[in-house]
């Protein structure tokens, strides 16, 4: 269970300086404002969460039954809808506003996003796999290898081989929040997180921290 999180977008790398003149490359991301649209609670839905939306979006742009749920709440349209799972997610009501300033400078985050596609690739590029010989005549080169054990002639489940390379979830851990600017809803974390300029992610206090 998560004790604070909140949705925003990736803009971009540079660096900063810290009071000891060593440069640190930052991640900056846009994060929030987030607003909670619906509280899950255990009693009636079953398990305990918040949705939260982010980026406000124009009415036209969403479809009826999702203009329907915010219309329900007395809320605007946001672009994205997520839920998120935090221990104290009861205590939240709808409408309340998430906001850069839930985290601050020194903390350890976890971020998680779409990492950037790279479309079809062979299984040199996708795995690191070897290449065969590329001199004597070899007519071997980056192909995948065997296929199938000596048992059955089938390929196994599992079994790396070319196809789609990117564009998969994933988390980095362990972030170090650098600065937060509660003016412009601001984080830099040092380093790199996952996907493309302009694109969601979601922050997260860190599991390993």
């Amino acid at each position: 269970m998560m004790k604070k999180a909140i949705l925003g977008r990736k803009i971009g790398m540079t660096q900063v300086f810290l009071p000891t003149g060593e440069a640190v490359p930052v991640t900056v991301i846009q994060a929030g404002p987030c607003i909670v649209t619906q509280v899950k609670r255990m009693d009636t839905d079953g398990y305990s969460a918040i949705q939260v939306g982010f980026e406000p979006v124009k009415e036209h742009r969403v479809n009826k039954p999702v203009r329907g749920h915010f219309a329900k709440s007395n809320l605007k349209p946001t672009r994205f809808l997520r839920e998120l799972r935090l221990e104290n997610s009861e205590e939240f009501v709808v409408g309340q506003e998430i906001k850069a300033d839930v985290f601050a400078e020194g903390e350890h985050v976890d971020v998680t996003g779409i990492t950037k596609g790279k479309g079809f690739a062979g299984s040199v590029e996708r795995h690191g796999f070897g290449r065969g010989p590329m001199t004597h005549g070899s007519k071997y080169h980056r192909g995948p290898g065997s296929l199938q054990s000596r048992a059955g002639a089938r390929v196994f489940k599992g079994r790396k081989l070319p196809g789609q390379y990117g564009r998969a979830r994933r988390t980095v851990q362990n972030l170090v929040v650098i600065k937060v600017d509660a003016e412009r809803n601001l984080i830099l974390v040092k380093g790199a997180v996952p996907g493309p300029r302009r694109s969601l992610v979601t922050i997260k206090n860190s599991v390993k921290a």
